[in-house]
């Protein structure tokens, strides 16, 4: 999302007074008494999350942005020292429909979205949607990578469906996210390949073959191309260098971790909440949380994304304290609080302070904040002044990578270092050649424009560069920017 849209507002601090009195690099370093410090113990990452996720050794980690967070921005975070990322969010309701000829979701690409090779690792599905029996069955999909065939999913979501609720779900398109009514990627039939369905009926096998030669099938092929399952093998041989999988419990690279979004301002469809709407039906929202973390096997920690509020009515903030509550006690591992409301979007500043009261009542669980984080210095001065677990960095790390690699070096108690232009350039054609390998030339050099008009914030002759950016339509045309502008 740009924040110059209608829906975002530039980067501004948030609201967090008394924030001045924390020096970012003393903070990072261990050497000022702060909520973050005082809260561990020590200056080092959260002991309870390093068991759930072994290679997560850093307080901060790359949030899911849509339109942005596919396996080549990752890949390029992760080279940079990013510790952890999370996909875009991805809608319950077309994960279930894949395989069947769909492969855009809501929110969200499918194939750019499924883990890219071992190098993308850990890795957070985030999943969202309007139904609690269609979200456990989208996350118990992504979890076994759609290994038992796409009608077993299908019939977990959809068998005790009504007639009148199939004929309902018949008549919604799925559409792209941000488009008009005039644009459709096609519709969903719930019913398609299970025999005889509707009021608690179901036929039809749950898989295409027998479960014994489906996962065999699945095993040769991720043998190939790991952690592509039973989806078209495109992706897995990205990385250029090949690093051991970070947990052996996950042989087939599925995700790690999955999150479930009720933060997303999005619109509601046909009257439904999804996203942040469900803040407004704790009922709603907490029978989601328990379908999917009863659906997903329980070595998988499933999480949970919220905003702080739908909106800064009491009964609100009554129904945030019920969800979040609600969300530890039944087994989720943490959640990540972003510190606007839902009615907010993206416009005006962030709360810290709301943060900083949450963890200060919770001070036993994993909290990671949200909001305003901008550069690398603002990393530190949320851990500092909030006390969370660790930070989200969204919108301050498109076009910039570099900020986790300045937040180790400041962890390590050094300055943090700028990119130089040469830099710059060997990011910009490995971040391409990324994206070609995730979505083909002619798709790569469409979307890599969003991104290069972010890095020239970083160039000398920024403004220049970005308009030379704006008319890329081939790597030819990426390639011959980079000649001009970066040496």
């Amino acid at each position: 999302m740009s924040v110059t849209s209608n829906n975002a507002t530039p980067p501004t601090p948030a609201i967090a007074p008394g924030v001045e009195e924390y020096d970012p690099s003393r903070v990072a370093r261990g050497e000022q008494d702060c909520a973050w410090t005082g809260r561990l113990g020590q200056r080092d990452v959260d002991a309870k999350l390093r068991e759930l996720v072994p290679t997560f050794d850093a307080p901060f980690f790359q949030a899911g942005l849509a339109g942005y967070s596919d396996a080549a921005m990752r890949i390029i975070a992760r080279r940079h020292g990013c510790p952890f990322c999370v996909t875009e969010a991805l809608l319950d309701r077309t994960l279930i429909a894949g395989g069947r000829g769909f492969t855009k979701a809501d929110l969200g690409e499918l194939h750019d979205n499924i883990p890219g090779g071992v190098e993308d690792h850990p890795l957070a599905c985030q999943i969202m949607g309007s139904d609690a029996k269609e979200m456990a069955a989208a996350a118990l999909k992504v979890a076994e990578q759609g290994r038992r065939g796409d009608k077993f999913y299908r019939k977990l979501a959809y068998k005790d469906l009504t007639i009148e609720q199939i004929e309902e779900m018949r008549t919604q398109h799925l559409r792209p996210p941000g488009e008009g009514k005039g644009t459709q990627i096609g519709r969903i039939d719930p019913t398609e390949g299970l025999g005889d369905v509707g009021g608690g009926g179901g036929g039809g096998d749950c898989c295409e073959v027998e479960d014994e030669t489906c996962e065999t099938l699945i095993d040769e092929v991720n043998a190939i191309e790991p952690g592509i399952g039973n989806r078209e093998p495109r992706i897995g041989s990205i990385s250029e260098t090949r690093l051991p999988i970070p947990d052996s419990r996950f042989p087939t690279m599925s995700f790690e971790v999955i999150d479930v979004n009720l933060a997303c301002p999005v619109k509601k469809i046909s009257k439904k909440a999804r996203g942040g709407h469900w803040l407004q039906e704790p009922d709603g929202a907490i029978e989601i949380l328990e379908a999917v973390r009863e659906a997903v096997p329980r070595e998988i920690p499933c999480t949970v994304k919220l905003r702080r509020s739908f909106n800064d009515t009491p009964e609100m903030a009554a129904a945030f304290e019920r969800i979040f509550d609600a969300a530890y006690s039944m087994g989720y591992s943490w959640a990540t609080v972003h510190a606007r409301t839902v009615q907010q979007k993206y416009i005006g500043p962030s709360r810290w302070t709301f943060l900083r009261d949450l963890v200060r009542r919770n001070p036993d669980k994993i909290i990671f904040g949200s909001g305003d984080v901008w550069e690398v210095h603002d990393i530190f001065r949320m851990l500092g002044y909030t006390g969370v677990t660790g930070v989200s960095v969204a919108r301050g790390c498109i076009g910039n990578p570099w900020i986790f690699r300045q937040a180790r070096q400041m962890i390590a108690g050094d300055a943090p270092t700028a990119p130089t232009v040469i830099e710059q350039r060997d990011v910009l054609e490995k971040h391409f050649e990324l994206a070609m390998a995730v979505q083909g030339e002619d798709v790569a050099s469409r979307t890599m424009r969003k991104f290069g008009i972010r890095f020239v914030a970083h160039h000398p002759r920024g403004e220049e560069v970005r308009r030379e950016f704006i008319g890329v339509e081939n790597v030819g045309d990426w390639r011959g920017v980079l000649g001009r502008w970066y040496g």
